[in-house]
């Protein structure tokens, strides 16, 4: 997508660009004298939010929670997508290298004429704010994914394997989050420079710390699960190994009787007797029976 001018008034420009091409930067660096490094730190997918002033601009790069579900969560890029923001004096520009929520939700809102006085500070407060805003629609949505899990793991008979795994996706997921929420602390106190009114700036800070909170919440929780769930399947072999153990009780003086009259000696008097088979079924019985009763009167 081309460098887009796309809101212009009495007080500002704003001049958004999508997946910049080598020529893009380089046109930004010429005409605005943004410094290169900062702007090839907007294509670097991996790059960590920050803040940095080089002269009269001012670069937050921030990080915006990414609906986009994928496979592997090993990294911040799997999880959200970058937003740069430059401010010079009378003008603002967006980075990013693909379609960002933030920027498409405030350009329908900016239409609005309520905006139509708006400054360059007060529109990258609103695009920070939504930045923000994207970890708490996150954390809602892990939330109730982990509520569903809590109750198919307590309430159904699931597959275990299935669910550690979902319970491991929420916790790398949830800790990614959380990652990046702390590192962004540095670019959201930064906001106090610009030209804001506290109580605007007041909000940001208070919805960051909230959704901070959240998911350090879901941490907590996801792990407190998972441990749960783990004492639970360590809980259900137990009672597999108790009820095999108690069965072994039974058969095991059964089995050494019958071990012993199965030995092949010529001289065995018990072989002779007329009713000796039918007093070896007795004690077996006789054993099973009080082997019976120890196990009901211990509550095993």
């Amino acid at each position: 997508m081309p460098i887009e001018i796309f809101f212009r008034n009495d007080h500002c420009e704003w001049i958004d660009v999508e997946a910049p091409t080598e020529e893009d930067l380089d046109f930004l660096h010429e005409r605005y004298e943004i410094d290169m490094l900062l702007l090839e730190d907007t294509i670097d997918p991996n790059h960590l939010p920050k803040f940095e002033q080089a002269g009269d601009v001012k670069f937050f790069l921030t990080r915006e929670n990414t609906e986009l579900e994928r496979n592997s969560l090993n990294t911040i890029s799997d999880i959200s997508t970058k937003l740069g923001i430059f401010l010079l004096k009378n003008v603002i520009i967006t980075v990013h290298r693909m379609k960002n929520r933030s920027v498409y939700e405030f350009k329908k809102e900016i239409q609005l004429p309520d905006c139509k006085d708006i400054h360059a500070d007060k529109i990258a407060l609103n695009l920070a704010i939504k930045v923000i805003k994207s970890f708490d629609d996150e954390s809602q949505h892990i939330m109730e994914t982990m509520d569903n899990v809590e109750n198919e793991i307590f309430l159904k008979n699931t597959d275990s394997t299935y669910q550690i795994r979902r319970l491991y996706q929420l916790k790398r997921k949830s800790g990614l989050n959380t990652r990046i929420l702390n590192i962004s602390a540095d670019w959201v106190t930064q906001f106090k420079t610009l030209n804001l009114n506290d109580s605007e700036i007041t909000d940001l800070r208070d919805k960051h710390k909230d959704v901070v909170a959240d998911f350090e919440h879901l941490n907590a929780q996801v792990t407190n699960l998972i441990s749960m769930f783990l004492a639970m399947s360590d809980q259900r072999s137990n009672q597999v190994m108790k009820v095999l153990a108690i069965y072994s009780m039974y058969f095991f003086p059964i089995t050494f009787i019958a071990g012993i009259y199965g030995m092949n000696f010529d001289i065995m008097p018990e072989l002779h007797t007329t009713y000796g088979y039918f007093v070896t079924l007795g004690i077996m019985a006789l054993i099973a029976l009080v082997t019976f009763l120890y196990v009901r009167r211990k509550r095993w």
